[in-house]
């Protein structure tokens, strides 16, 4: 397994705002008696007056206080309580418009939360709230509620504008509905970083971490296998595999329940059922992988289909590692990679 990082490794890191290493140590600072992220914006210190600690618990038992820039002791792009509110609203009444007098009314200024929903969901926040009203539409309508009822009931004032929305999202009229299904979406944050989680009505398709370059590629992937688009909406599994890993970061989970769905060929569902049997704490290679699946040379098509796997952490491909044991190919990144093998193996 690759070495722990070294001092003058982690020092070079601070002061980049590198968000990479979000969770992987923390710096602390004698001359201030302050300790920050490896990200934080604040001015470099020199490196003799510069602790590193593993965690913000380790940090704080050391007599550091956390930094009010960076605020090391909560989760990195956090959803702010004022956006949780708001979306707990919008999901449990899809057909609410909430517009900039009703955000000032909460007391909220409405470019604080366009903002926010264009950075970490890169649609605008009324396109969001379309989305919601849209996906309640296109699930009546396929209940066998008339596409013009369901137009009216979503808020529409008008069957063409309905339609308009519904095509711009869909590809197709609403006519189509028996064409397409929906995969619902969530974005919650982990001690590493944000993740976004897709379920359709059979299970979790997608989980993985909002910064990986290959993500747009899997949605169009996933969308085009399922013939299906992703939207906002309520949905159990998606409910049930933020409960599970909320157990699985704070030490008490081990073994994931939640269904999945996982389009993919023959082998890549073997490759995937075979690393859903590496034991929690330990690691497997590639080679062992294959031989596992009784396909001793397949080694290079092990690695590629573990490469495919959109579902992380419950299908975990990080526990696999190279021959000689070195970290290698994560799409969320070798530092977590780290992370998460380093913390499996702490709780075994």
């Amino acid at each position: 397994m690759k070495k722990t990082l070294t001092f003058q490794e982690k020092y070079e890191v601070i002061g980049r705002q590198n968000a990479l290493f979000e969770g992987i140590f923390f710096t602390a600072v004698k001359t201030t008696g302050i300790f920050c992220r490896p990200s934080c914006r604040a001015r470099k210190p020199k490196a003799e007056n510069v602790v590193f600690y593993d965690t913000a618990q380790e940090a704080i038992q050391n007599g550091f206080r956390p930094c009010k820039v960076c605020k090391p002791m909560e989760k990195m792009d956090e959803t702010p309580e004022y956006v949780k509110n708001i979306i707990k609203d919008l999901h449990k009444n899809p057909y609410l418009r909430i517009k900039d007098y009703d955000l000032r009314q909460r007391g909220i200024e409405p470019s604080q939360i366009r903002r926010w929903f264009k950075k970490h969901h890169n649609i605008t926040f009324h396109a969001y709230q379309r989305m919601l009203r849209i996906n309640t539409a296109f699930n009546s309508i396929k209940k066998g509620e008339t596409v013009t009822n369901s137009a009216l009931e979503s808020g529409y004032d008008s069957l063409s504008g309905f339609n308009e929305s519904y095509r711009s999202i869909f590809g197709d009229s609403a006519m189509h509905s028996n064409d397409k299904s929906i995969i619902n979406i969530v974005r919650f944050t982990t001690p590493i970083g944000p993740m976004f989680a897709c379920a359709s009505q059979k299970g979790i398709c997608l989980l993985d971490f909002t910064d990986r370059k290959m993500l747009e590629t899997e949605f169009k992937d996933l969308c085009k296998r399922l013939s299906a688009v992703i939207l906002p909406g309520a949905n159990s599994h998606l409910d049930q595999v933020q409960s599970e890993l909320s157990e699985y970061f704070s030490g008490k989970r081990k073994k994931f329940t939640v269904p999945l769905h996982t389009p993919g060929t023959d082998f890549q569902q073997s490759v995937w059922k075979i690393l859903q049997e590496i034991p929690y704490g330990e690691t497997r290679s590639y080679k062992q992988q294959a031989i596992a699946m009784n396909n001793p040379k397949a080694v290079r098509a092990v690695a590629s289909a573990n490469g495919y796997n959109r579902v992380g952490i419950i299908i975990p491909c990080h526990r696999v590692i190279g021959s000689d044991g070195r970290l290698v190919g994560y799409g969320g990144g070798l530092h977590r990679k780290k992370w998460l093998l380093d913390f499996e193996q702490s709780n075994t």
